[in-house]
Formats: C-alpha cells, sequence, structure tokens
C-alpha cells in the first residue's frame, strides 16, 4: 500500500499501475529520500521524470511544492497518476505527459525544474542520460535538486567524469537493493 506520508494530502491512498512494468518506490525509501530535503521542497517546480504511479511528485506537492509535471511512457500509469492528483486534490498544481524521457526532455521547451526525481528501472540506465539531457536543454535552475534511485552507486553517472562535475553528490544511502543519491546542480555549462 502506498500513501501519502505528509502534508496537505496526508494519509491519503495511492494506486499503482497493474503488472510488474512499474516497480513504487518503497515506503521506507520515500521517506529517506524525502528526510534528505525535508525542508527544501516549499515553493520547488517539480520534474517526476519516470512517475509511475506519481507518488513521489505528489508527495512533493503535498509537502508545499507549487507545480509538478509528471511524466511516463505508459498510457496505464498516466492514467493511475491522474486518479492519484484527483484523489489527493492537487491536480491543479500538475501536469502529465505520456512520453518516453528522452522525446519529453528534447522538446521540452521554456521550462526549468529545480526539483527532479529520476527513478527509472534499473536495467535501463537512463540517470546519466537524464542528467546530461537537463544539463543540455536547460531545463534546471540553479541549485537544482535531484533525487535518483538506482540500483547501483555507480549507476547515477556512469563512466562520465563531466557529468559528476556538475553536480555536487549532497548525499548518497543504501536502502535494501536501492541507491539514493542527492545531487545539486552547480548551475554550469553542459559538460563535454
Amino acid at each position: 500500500m502506498m500513501r501519502v506520508i505528509t502534508g496537505k494530502a496526508k494519509g491519503v491512498r495511492l494506486d499503482a499501475p497493474a503488472g510488474m512494468h512499474t516497480r513504487p518506490t518503497a515506503e521506507r525509501t520515500k521517506e529517506a529520500m524525502f528526510s534528505m530535503i525535508q525542508f527544501e521542497v516549499e515553493g520547488r517546480h517539480v520534474l517526476d521524470l519516470f512517475a509511475g504511479s506519481g507518488q513521489l511528485g505528489i508527495e512533493a506537492i503535498s509537502r508545499g511544492a507549487e507545480r509538478a509535471e509528471f511524466v511516463d511512457q505508459s498510457r496505464e500509469a498516466i492514467d493511475v497518476i491522474r486518479k492519484n492528483l484527483n484523489k489527493t486534490r492537487i491536480a491543479v498544481e500538475s501536469e502529465t505527459f505520456c512520453s518516453d524521457y528522452l522525446s519529453y526532455l528534447r522538446h521540452c521547451r521554456g521550462k526549468q525544474f529545480d526539483l527532479v526525481f529520476l527513478d527509472p528501472p534499473y536495467a535501463l540506465g537512463a540517470v546519466p542520460v537524464a542528467l546530461g539531457e537537463l544539463i543540455r536543454r536547460k531545463l534546471l535552475l540553479k541549485g537544482a535538486l535531484i533525487l535518483c534511485e538506482t540500483g547501483s552507486a555507480d549507476d547515477v553517472f556512469g563512466d562520465s567524469q563531466p557529468l559528476s562535475e556538475a553536480f555536487a553528490v549532497r548525499r548518497q544511502v543504501r536502502h535494501g537493493v536501492a541507491y539514493i543519491t542527492l545531487l545539486a546542480w552547480h548551475g554550469e555549462e553542459e559538460p563535454q
């Protein structure tokens, strides 16, 4: 069972897409993620890039984030996110996009985010690619926070040293099989 931990939608139970294609973030893992940023959520513009059920972006809005965009390539996931947004009464502060992450990032113009959740399927190896695109497309505000959930500590930057130099690793913890990494963007030019 997933629920909103705290804030204006505290206690609301969230639905998850059926089947094995979506791996919802475990409750304890979500609590650990938000404990890292508990005083830094209010007023943020959120991107939940591999949204699944939308629980990370919904938790952020419940805790005072200003807006959230939810992106998932599954139509079923988008339908569940919309249902969850209506249940929590935060649909007005949100937008949903049925798209794969690269298409969304490459066509996202005029938007910038200062809180990003990257929780892709571990085998996809998408975190370093997404980080590079966020910088290249100028989608991050200076000082943006990025919370990544990966299957290995090495999956955050891959083998890209320039990418690792563009971010400060504020914290990295292991939670079961997941590694949670909190990054802060320096606001510099794109890595070479």
